[in-house]
């Protein structure tokens, strides 16, 4: 193998690969295809057409096949939100996260919050899992107690500092209720609320709304945690303000009690005795500054934050994004000892609570709740980010065509007919190649983006103190 290929980080099969897409006919082809789809590892591939017919005259205003596509087929976006699946798609589905809770914390007219919005009480809330067993961990300046000072990036932090008296049961059968765990405490919220406020629930509900948008995120030791966004509305929602009495105080309050109120019961079953699962101590609640004037955290903190964390799951913590069958893959995919451990109590647990699915969920440490919700007034959807990018692609399409925009002229809308087959997924070797440097370019050029808009900023803000 040549020196350059080496340089590359190509191996034979895919150097081979590239040098015959690089010596196809359709080529620029395939890598305008690459960049549209934003360098995805794990494309769809797809088989069929569309027309755009004139409704009224059955004219053939554009027809499009994947005939004359390289290979036949075109390539979409698998949309993986896994940053170990898809570094490409993850990032679009952190950048719709991010818009979606910073849209609920500032306002944001053209996604259906109100500006006014941001005069809401509101706090950035932490709700953790409870002890399982000592840890591995960095308590502030003194030396675990294993007796080491740990760097930040010691592969034993969060381990079991005794596995065989650390309650991997325990800390599974935890992760596997977690969701139900934020469902009773969003219950006992707005009972807290009310009782404070001193109205009956039903009094509350028809003064106040409560809206939350939330992320969870793995701790190190593998118990799952949630972040949320907390706030106040009127009782139409983000478009009318609070009442007097929901206050700041009261907010913060009433989610201390909730928490503290909050329990789930599970049942015995075989040698593992009845438990009662509840919130761990290290409750945060934080309030949330409009613009930074000395508050502990910002809208643009808390927005990048659960962002941030909307596309990592289990595998920041050892294990692997894919179901495993049984103990023996374990072996072969080479899992470390404390999240294997935390596998094999999932799999040993599953037959006492067939019903909690736990075979399935074992690479997730039993955790199967989703990673990004939010209340129904909180903000905008996801689903309403996605289809306004959709709907400014197709004007662009429509604009190159030389068609009329059917807003514009409704009179003049045309009609789609399309066909489409799926016809498999994934690159060849070379395209995964080509699509993970296209990937790497996007990914410089935005970087290169933000650190122009940062120094515009901070000149003029000089320009301005000046």
């Amino acid at each position: 193998m040549s020196d350059a290929a080496l340089r590359a980080g190509l191996d034979l099969a895919t150097l081979s690969d590239v040098l015959r897409l690089a010596g196809s006919p359709g080529f620029d082809r395939l890598q305008d295809q690459l960049r549209r789809t934003g360098g995805c590892a794990a494309p769809i591939r797809l088989t069929g057409g569309t027309k755009l017919l004139d409704p009224a005259t059955k004219t053939v205003l554009h027809a499009y096949a994947t005939d004359t596509e390289p290979g036949g087929v075109l390539r979409v976006a698998c949309g993986n939100r896994r940053a170990s699946r898809c570094p490409a798609c993850a990032w679009t589905y952190a950048g719709d996260t991010y818009h979606l809770i910073r849209a609920g914390l500032v306002g944001d007219p053209a996604k259906g919050t109100p500006d006014t919005v941001r005069d809401h009480p509101r706090v950035f809330t932490t709700l953790t899992a409870p002890s399982f067993g000592p840890v591995h961990n960095r308590p502030g300046n003194r030396p675990c107690a294993c007796g080491t000072r740990h760097a930040e990036d010691a592969s034993e932090l969060g381990t079991a500092l005794d596995p065989a008296t650390y309650d991997y049961a325990g800390a599974v059968l935890w992760n596997n209720h977690a969701s139900e765990l934020w469902r009773y405490f969003t219950i006992y919220l707005r009972r807290e609320i009310a009782r404070r406020a001193g109205l009956t629930q039903k009094a509350a509900r028809e003064a106040s709304r409560l809206s939350f948008g939330k992320v969870a995120e793995y701790q190190k030791r593998g118990a799952v945690h949630f972040h949320a966004v907390i706030r106040f509305d009127g009782p139409d929602g983000p478009d009318t303000p609070p009442p007097a009495w929901a206050t700041l105080d009261l907010l913060t309050d009433a989610i201390r009690a909730a928490a503290a109120r909050v329990q789930v019961d599970v049942p015995a079953a075989g040698d593992h005795p009845a438990r009662t699962l509840r919130w761990g101590t290290q409750l945060d609640v934080q309030p949330i500054g409009a613009f930074g004037n000395g508050e502990d955290i910002t809208e643009q903190a808390v927005a990048s934050y659960v962002a941030k964390y909307a596309t990592k799951a289990a595998e920041t913590t050892g294990t692997v994004d894919r179901r495993i069958g049984n103990k023996e893959a374990l072996d072969l995919l080479g899992v470390p000892d404390h999240p294997r451990r935390l596998i094999e109590a999932c799999l040993d647990l599953h037959p006492l609570y067939p019903d909690r699915k736990l075979r399935d969920w074992a690479h997730m440490l039993g955790f199967r709740g989703h990673f990004s919700t939010k209340s129904r007034r909180y903000s905008t959807t996801l689903s309403a980010l996605r289809q306004a990018r959709a709907d400014y692609r197709a004007a662009e399409q429509r604009a190159a065509l030389g068609l009329p925009d059917p807003d514009d002229d409704p009179e003049h809308s045309t009609l789609v007919l399309a066909h489409w087959a799926y016809a498999g997924h994934g690159h060849t070797p070379g395209e995964s190649w080509l699509a993970a440097n296209i990937r790497r370019d996007i990914q410089h050029n935005r970087e290169a983006a933000r650190e122009i808009r940062a120094a515009l900023h901070d000149l003029e803000g000089e320009l301005t103190y000046e």
